[in-house]
């Protein structure tokens, strides 16, 4: 019987072979590695990366999807099968403390929070392939000084080598959704391009530059840095947030934190 995706997960099934393969051939599965998959759904991209000699494991939500790939797999060892939210998840619970990879084909409307709370283990973490939605990997992987670059290039770019791959059309997927969609691979820094202190306060100013990204600096930063701070790091308090590098949200998260 047909599992039929379900709206209030975000399911949208690939269906299209040539993808399919295009997508394994691009993750390039290695005996004895150990690859987590969240959201394998109905197994399109699973059951290629199990029959690599992978150590893959499979973090699905949905309990009627869990039991149907705990019979397909686990009797013959082909991979682990867990269930739970992919937000929520512990995943040194899984991993222990092995190095791993992430796969996934993520629901559009969790995409953004998910990898935040995967980038927790971003040292054991080898690298990331996820097919997300294709306007969400152009903020991603944005330069400054355009309409996509924001918080969420930031943060990916300071975490991460941000490498959009190709893209995939809506008839790739049943049911097709009403965007179009792009694979991407994520690979950890192992040493983080700029230097920054203190974590939370980072993306705090981030978080509050770009909460009303059509102010100057100034006025997006009122409360927090003054004029006088700001242009003691060579930036002009008259900028657009939008037009600052990664160095210099560093920079102004160093004076913030008192390390400058």
């Amino acid at each position: 019987m047909e599992h039929r995706a379900r709206k209030r997960f975000g399911q949208n099934f690939l269906t299209d072979g040539a993808l399919i393969q295009r997508i394994v051939d691009t993750i390039n599965p290695v005996a004895g590695e150990l690859i987590l998959e969240i959201g394998p759904g109905q197994a399109a991209i699973s059951t290629p990366l199990a029959e690599s000699g992978a150590d893959l494991h499979l973090l699905e939500i949905d309990r009627d999807l869990v039991a149907r790939l705990k019979l397909n797999f686990e009797p013959m060892g082909l991979a682990k099968v867990h269930e739970g939210d992919a937000l929520k998840m512990d995943y040194s619970e899984i991993v222990q403390n092995r190095q791993f990879r992430l796969v996934g084909n993520l629901p559009y409307n969790i995409s953004t929070p998910l990898i935040f709370h995967v980038l927790q283990w971003q040292e054991q973490v080898i690298d990331m392939h996820f097919m997300l939605q294709q306007e969400v990997v152009r903020r991603m992987a944005a330069k400054p000084g355009g309409k996509a670059w924001g918080k969420l290039s930031v943060m990916c770019q300071y975490y991460c080598e941000v490498e959009p791959l190709f893209n995939v059309p809506p008839h790739a997927f049943s049911p097709a959704p009403r965007v179009e969609s792009m694979f991407v691979r994520l690979v950890p820094h192992r040493q983080p391009p700029v230097v920054v202190g203190n974590m939370r306060l980072f993306e705090k100013l981030v978080s509050q530059a770009f909460s009303m990204r059509r102010k100057t600096l100034r006025n997006c930063l009122r409360g927090t840095l003054d004029v006088k701070q700001i242009e003691s790091c060579g930036i002009d308090a008259g900028a657009r947030p939008e037009t600052l590098g990664l160095e210099q949200f560093a920079t102004l998260s160093r004076l913030l934190e008192g390390g400058r």
